[in-house]
């Protein structure tokens, strides 16, 4: 076998081991869930015709109670749509901890529009937070399950 084959085919395996065990074994120490999401005055609500401010803003607070109930310590952070205002915002609300892993919600990396303010929350908390773990929900009402991918409540 070539050298360049062999080396790809390690990298492959290193990768599909790493994936399992991230996947399986959720990290099991105490963590803070650092909560990344649209504030709910930046989002396009012509997009979500069933959805307005109050109702939305009523969802991601009940998100957050269960979470807490779950026994997640959580900081959220909730960011406008301007990329540079928003890695502002980043920075000031992980300035108060270390974070095992990061949610980033659905509000920011499903619309096309916010691609670059996506690219820009995910490269400031790996620099915050060197080694973070991401994961990613569908509405305010999945994050749990999103989280318990990577990490158990404390």
């Amino acid at each position: 076998m070539k050298a360049g084959a062999l080396l790809v085919a390690v990298l492959a395996g290193l990768g599909i081991t790493a994936y399992l065990m991230r996947t399986e074994n959720p990290v099991a120490q105490p963590n803070t869930v650092l909560s990344i999401g649209l504030h709910p005055n930046a989002v396009d609500y012509s997009r979500y015709p069933q959805m307005d401010e109050a109702t939305l803003t009523a969802r991601i607070a009940a998100g957050e109670t269960a979470l807490r109930a779950a026994g997640f310590d959580i900081v959220s952070c909730q960011v406008p749509a301007d990329p540079d205002a928003a890695e502002a915002t980043l920075r000031e609300c992980a300035a108060s901890g270390q974070f095992r892993v990061a949610m980033i919600g659905a509000g920011v990396r499903m619309a096309p529009e916010h691609t670059l303010l996506f690219e820009r929350l995910i490269n400031v908390a790996g620099e915050i937070a060197p080694g973070i773990r991401f994961c990613f929900n569908t509405s305010p009402e999945t994050t749990i399950d999103a989280l318990r991918r990577w990490v158990q409540p404390e």
